[in-house]
């Protein structure tokens, strides 16, 4: 059966990410250190992966990360891909909000359906994202688009994995680097049956990261190139997306 590939890719580093600030829908750039990272990366070991269609937050820091390493497509642009909206902790470090009762609370994750002040819930921001992504994976099945690249945010690549991913992960597992990522096998029949994606890679796939990339599959019961991995525990598991509570 035909199998698609999704590549989530980061975007390149900007200032406030050197600084520690939570930035999440503040429109700022990616900096020059940030963007000659990604050319770097460009260059290295396979590069990044080819891609039919090229998907981006609407923001400049995705847009330019994008337009860098496919300077032949034009993105197309989804305003769901954006970062998490952090309200009253934007522009701040973890230290400035480290007395405040609203960041110990939403950093607790205990009351995920309460918003940070003047931002969104936890709840609220992985269903928009999930929503996103399901229609995004719905319409590669439907136009048999081969390959795909979506340029996001850090936090929304961590989220997707946590819900999507096999091998099954917690969030904070699946972080990764500015201007990399991961690659997603899409299979359609097993994701009509469970909404899941087989993680097949580290994106992009460089040469000192192929020994660690099996180090990585090695502290999970799968291993990516075998083909017998038994999907029946994720199918019989599942509750389906659309009838959940947005418990993400």
């Amino acid at each position: 059966m035909k199998t698609y590939k999704i590549h989530l890719i980061r975007h390149a580093l900007t200032a406030e990410n050197i600084q520690g600030k939570y930035i999440g829908q503040t429109d700022v750039e990616a900096s020059k250190e940030g963007l000659a990272q990604v050319k770097d990366l460009m260059n290295e070991g396979e590069g990044y992966p080819e891609a039919d269609v090229v998907i981006s937050s609407p923001l400049k820091r995705c847009i330019q990360t994008a337009k860098l390493i496919y300077p032949g497509k034009e993105p197309v642009i989804m305003a769901d891909l954006r970062e998490y909206d952090f309200g009253q902790f934007e522009g701040c470090t973890a230290e400035e909000l480290k007395d405040l009762d609203t960041f110990k609370l939403w950093l607790s994750g205990k009351e995920p359906d309460t918003p940070v002040p003047f931002g969104e819930s936890q709840n609220e921001f992985g269903k928009r994202i999930c929503d996103c992504f399901v229609k995004i994976v719905e319409g590669i099945i439907k136009s048999g688009t081969n390959s795909t690249a979506v340029i996001t945010h850090g936090g929304i690549i961590t989220s997707l994995m946590e819900n999507f991913a096999i091998p099954e992960a917690q969030a904070h597992e699946w972080l990764t680097p500015n201007g990399c990522g991961y690659t997603l096998r899409v299979d359609a029949s097993v994701w009509r049956m469970g909404r899941r994606l087989e993680a097949i890679a580290e994106c992009p796939p460089l040469k000192q990261q192929i020994d660690a990339e099996r180090e990585m599959w090695d502290t999970f019961d799968y291993d990516p190139d075998k083909d017998d991995f038994d999907i029946t525990p994720y199918i019989n598991d599942y509750t389906d997306y659309e009838n959940s509570e947005g418990n993400f």
